[in-house]
């Protein structure tokens, strides 16, 4: 079996307990080391890394980074998640679990330009990457190993330490024969894990993950296979695919492959953005049109402005509210033509908003754009007459922001909202 250490990049016939020159006991070893190619890159609490980074105060507290009293869990360092804490739970639970957790508004513009730079030194390896958000990315170095001296699983090991030189920042990575293998292997072993998923292994190793491992199973449907009796990834691989295909239809057969540790996705660099959103939850739960309007609108200028510094458009308008009860209201529309103008995704989110602004509460508003197209191969199509001239105006203001401060430009309608937040 073939090894090698991840601090010293010694390579080994056999695998030793600990490494013969630096006596490190982060080796790895596999019988398909030097084979594959696809993998899985996951920096580890991104967004609470980063913070503990830039206040080393910060190094052994629990960290929460998240929004208001009322908002919810972005994500949390390894100590918080110790005591309970997890994405995506309500601040209040996660404050009872942790009381002593140390909270922290979200810096998205300091996070994306941590992710650029952990992205670029992946991008030097590789013309194939694929970055799923700011924190993670596949990646497929297949015939990579004559230009860099190296098999794939050397080379990733070099990358992941490099990040950690550089950015003071750490990533897991999971290599595999395909994407789904890679991300399953990338989870295993956190923090600062490099952990590997054979073929030959694949399906004794997936077995006994409860059946949720599976990418787009989501809780709706993890009910129903457990309803059905499937509840681990071995109940579904030893399941007829016939029987599959009758429950489930095509997701069935979908499902079969996948239990079989089989996946088809080629690593794609231009499917790496699905979507463009912010979202924003409320202090006090708000009824009135025009108080949700005034939140509404702040969001559509961060996602058009995102949407103009990726140099993508949005063909689809998405508004989110969130109901007291944590109930979650989705709304879409697809427009006409793509855009990348705060001006067209807040007037079609605010039509989108009067149809559900009923005289409910609601505790928290999204907006995004989904069904991106690249915005500079067909400007001239996209954005006509009135449209064109909004987004020359709106490229104006990112101009003087950039300048001179996020701040320094804003609309009448958030400088009104702002004024009424300081009254209250």
């Amino acid at each position: 079996m073939k090894s090698f250490c991840r601090d010293c990049f010694a390579k080994f016939e056999y695998r030793p307990a600990r490494c013969p020159v630096c006596a490190s006991p982060r080796l790895v070893a596999h019988d398909e080391l030097d084979t594959l190619a696809i993998a899985h890159m996951d920096c580890d609490a991104f967004y609470a890394s980063v913070e503990k980074r830039d206040r080393p105060e910060l190094r052994d507290k629990p960290v929460i980074v998240g929004g208001g009293v009322r908002g919810v869990v972005t994500t949390c360092c390894y100590i918080a998640r110790i005591k309970g804490v997890r994405s995506a739970m309500p601040m209040f639970k996660a404050l009872q679990a942790c009381p002593e957790a140390v909270v922290i508004k979200p810096d998205f513009a300091k996070y994306r330009a941590e992710s650029q730079r952990i992205l670029g030194m992946a991008a030097e390896l590789t013309p194939l990457v694929q970055n799923l958000s700011l924190d993670e990315a596949w990646m497929d170095l297949s015939g990579t190993a004559r230009l860099h001296g190296a098999a794939p699983a050397l080379t990733l090991a070099k990358l992941q330490a490099r990040i950690e030189a550089e950015t003071g920042l750490t990533v897991s990575i999971g290599l595999a024969p395909n994407k789904f293998l890679a991300k399953v292997a990338s989870d295993f072993d956190k923090p600062r894990g490099f952990s590997i998923i054979g073929a030959a292994e694949a399906q004794s190793f997936l077995a006994p993950l409860r059946v949720g491992v599976l990418p787009g199973v989501g809780p709706a449907m993890v009910a129903g296979l457990e309803r059905a009796g499937l509840r681990t990834v071995g109940d579904i691989a030893r399941t007829d695919i016939r029987e599959l295909a009758e429950r489930f239809g095509s997701g069935g057969l979908r499902l079969h492959r996948l239990a079989h540790g089989q996946d088809a996705r080629a690593v794609d660099p231009d499917q790496s953005r699905k979507g463009i959103s912010a979202e924003t939850t409320f202090n006090v739960d708000l009824s009135a049109v025009s108080d949700l309007e005034d939140k509404l609108a702040p969001l559509c200028e961060r996602v058009a402005r995102q949407a103009r510094a990726a140099g993508v458009a949005g063909r689809v308008v998405t508004l989110k509210l969130r109901a007291t009860d944590f109930r979650i209201v989705t709304r879409r529309r697809t427009l006409a033509l793509p855009t990348q103008t705060a001006r067209t995704l807040f007037a079609v989110a605010r039509e989108l908003l009067a149809r559900e602004a009923d005289g409910r509460s609601w505790r928290l508003i999204g907006a995004g754009f989904s069904d991106l197209a690249p915005a500079d191969a067909a400007e001239a199509d996209f954005f006509a007459g009135a449209e064109k001239k909004t987004l020359a105006s709106e490229r104006t203001l990112d101009s003087l922001r950039d300048r001179f401060g996020a701040g320094a430009v804003t609309s009448g309608r958030i400088l009104r909202a702002k004024a009424a937040s300081e009254d209250d």
